[in-house]
């Protein structure tokens, strides 16, 4: 089960980036580097050469939903062990998924878990692939408009303005729940994502549970039936911000960091819960992981949970042809999800996974081999 963490914070935040952190001895010299990652953005990568041993180098790709956590906990494991290099790319879970099924990287990222045709294609050779949570949290309607302060948005709202059937903010259904707010006759703009996406995974499973009307079906992409699309949580924040009149779906911490106000949602219990991380805890409450960890609560009972949650998860592969590489990476793991590593979590407003599912991760990570030598 999921149990709800303490009072939580946020940190920090990056755009497209490649993050970078060493796994191994200390003493060691760094210097820094900027080239173009594979979505032609500037991505940093630092270099550390150790005292001694040799540089292990790994490689991720995948969901921004969680890169903001990557980076600190990479760079946290960086300042203790610095001779192997883990470098990530936050590009998606959509393309994180094919260059995990490509084997151009080390590991994957994605807030969808696999799908059967994900399965099918996987390089078979490389063992069974390996599914892990690593947190999760909440997606958010981030929106801009002057005056607006504290919107509250019924399901009947949010369905609205994402299916397009609701066009102006003074709307009467958005009216209703607003008395006293200053809501404008301009036009909505809805900002979704452009890329294939795990937070539009989240997002559409949700969408399609609560609202009745929705003709697009959900998943890590979907043909919108309105909106402007944007590349990435860092993409639609930054729209948002740039066009006023707008709203969009975004992972909790980028709206915070950015200062956009959210809107506070009706949930399926008929309550307004504004967003934070204790709510969307309380959506996984009592919840049981299945074996895969394949964990989906499209919309949520209990009547204090925010309604738009999701976990977000790291694909590794069964069977690696190198044992250095395979034990650095289940090394991070292991201290990414100690009490150590999961203070980062609950401090830049991710959700700690509890003991009883850290333990079933870890028992996961011990199925990964090494390839015989030929």
């Amino acid at each position: 089960m999921i149990s709800s963490p303490n009072s939580l914070r946020w940190a920090c935040l990056t755009s497209a980036m490649v993050l970078v952190v060493g796994l191994g001895s200390c003493g060691s010299q760094t210097t820094t580097s900027s080239s173009p990652d594979a979505s032609g953005s500037p991505a940093t990568e630092t270099t550390a050469k150790p005292a001694g041993g040799a540089d292990i180098s790994i490689s991720g790709a995948g969901a921004s939903f969680p890169a903001p956590l990557y980076q600190t906990w990479f760079s946290e494991y960086n300042k203790k062990f610095p001779n192997v290099k883990i470098s990530y790319q936050s590009v998606g879970s959509g393309a994180g998924v094919k260059q995990f099924l490509a084997k151009t990287v080390d590991f994957g990222a994605t807030d969808a878990p696999l799908k059967d045709e994900d399965r099918a294609k996987y390089p078979k050779e490389l063992g069974v692939p390996v599914q892990i949570p690593m947190t999760g949290g909440a997606v958010v309607f981030a929106y801009n408009l002057e005056g607006a302060e504290g919107l509250k948005l019924s399901r009947e709202s949010y369905c609205g303005i994402v299916d397009g059937s609701i066009k102006t903010w003074n709307d009467a259904k958005i009216a209703k729940d607003n008395s006293g707010v200053k809501l404008p006759a301009d036009p909505i703009t809805f900002i979704h994502r452009s890329d294939g996406s795990g937070t539009t995974f989240i997002f559409t499973t949700h969408i399609k549970a609560a609202c009745p009307n929705w003709k697009a079906g959900s998943g890590k992409s979907v043909e919108w039936p309105t909106g402007v699309g944007a590349k990435g949580n860092e993409g639609v924040t930054a729209q948002v911000q740039q066009t006023k009149g707008s709203i969009g779906y975004t992972e909790l911490s980028y709206a915070k960091e950015n200062g956009l106000k959210m809107a506070t949602l009706q949930n399926k219990a008929g309550t307004f819960i504004a967003p934070s991380t204790e709510a969307s805890a309380k959506a996984f409450a009592g919840v049981e992981l299945p074996k895969d960890f394949a964990l989906s609560v499209p919309d949520p009972e209990a009547k204090d949970a925010y309604p738009i949650n999701g976990l977000t998860w790291l694909l590794l592969y069964g069977q690696y042809p190198d044992q250095a590489k395979a034990d650095a990476m289940k090394a991070f793991v292991k201290w990414a999800l100690s009490d150590e590593g999961e203070k980062f979590a609950a401090d830049l407003g991710y959700l700690p996974l509890p003991k009883e599912i850290t333990t079933r991760v870890l028992a996961e990570l011990d199925t990964i081999k090494v390839a015989a030598a030929k």
